[in-house]
């Protein structure tokens, strides 16, 4: 791809959604608006830039943002995390709480938030308590998909049987290979999918937020949609509520009130 026009696609990138298109990503660049493209029907990579940049819509800058993003995730991954939420649901209960309100922010294709509903619930047991989880993303296709709420059997690997059983039904949805699960309704229902663009603060939530899962999506951030971001998550925190990050991540030089419990980790206040 020429210079020029890996220059204007990483301003489109980052004018548009925060992200961070680095020398070294201009064949990954090139592959995937290929496709886009081919779709539309140009003849050239230069027909489709000046397409995008004049699409007044925003439709094709939609399509665009979906195919440049990465979206690896599975159930469970970085178990630790779902250690804490379980623990700190645990304690609050136990303190008397009975309404929770938690966001995954960057959920990808699914399998984070209804994680975490699985966690919270199994946490929760037979207790009375009402809990709800804000799932967002800035990819429709992956929050389409996350909608649908089913999965092929392989991703549920990180499950146990009886997670399985519980929390899923079968579902082979005419597949001609391998076997398909749905998350069953009460876990589903706990859950609400938005799009959202996280390099854009102020956010339409008003909180107070239990915790958030903001994991392995800032390293696409540079360090000003990432102070950007903290701050308005750190304004959404409830006090003593908890920011869990990737363990690849961390806060150092952004300027926030939250204090590292450990990597990975922060909270807004006085420890739970």
């Amino acid at each position: 791809m020429e210079p020029r026009l890996f220059e204007k696609f990483t301003r489109v990138a980052y004018e548009h959604a925060g992200i961070k298109l680095n020398s070294g990503k201009e064949a990954l660049v090139a592959a995937r608006v290929a496709r886009r493209q081919r779709a539309l029907g140009f003849k050239t990579v230069r027909e489709y830039v000046r397409f995008l940049e004049r699409d007044a819509s925003g439709e094709e800058l939609v399509h665009f943002l979906d195919s440049i993003s990465t979206n690896f995730t599975s159930f469970f991954r970085e178990p630790d995390h779902f250690e804490l939420l379980s623990r700190a649901v645990k304690q609050w209960v136990g303190a008397g709480q009975k309404h929770f309100r938690f966001w995954s922010a960057a959920a990808s294709s699914g399998e984070e938030p209804y994680s975490m509903a699985i966690t919270i619930a199994e946490a929760l047991g037979v207790q009375d308590a009402d809990f709800l989880i804000l799932a967002t993303d800035i990819s429709t296709r992956v929050l389409s998909k996350a909608c649908e709420g089913v999965y092929e059997e392989e991703k549920l690997a990180s499950l146990s049987t009886a997670q399985r059983a519980r929390h899923f039904m079968r579902d082979d949805g005419g597949r001609k290979t391998g076997k398909g699960y749905r998350v069953r309704p009460e876990i589903k229902g706990k859950i609400v999918f938005k799009r959202l663009n996280l390099a854009k603060p102020p956010f339409p939530m008003t909180g107070p937020l239990d915790m958030v899962f903001c994991r392995n999506v800032m390293i696409y951030f540079d360090a000003a949609v990432r102070e950007g971001l903290i701050k308005e998550i750190e304004r959404l925190l409830k006090p003593d509520g908890f920011l869990v990050i990737g363990h690849s991540e961390t806060l150092a030089g952004i300027g926030t009130g939250l204090r590292v419990i450990r990597p990975s980790v922060y909270q807004k206040g006085a420890g739970v």
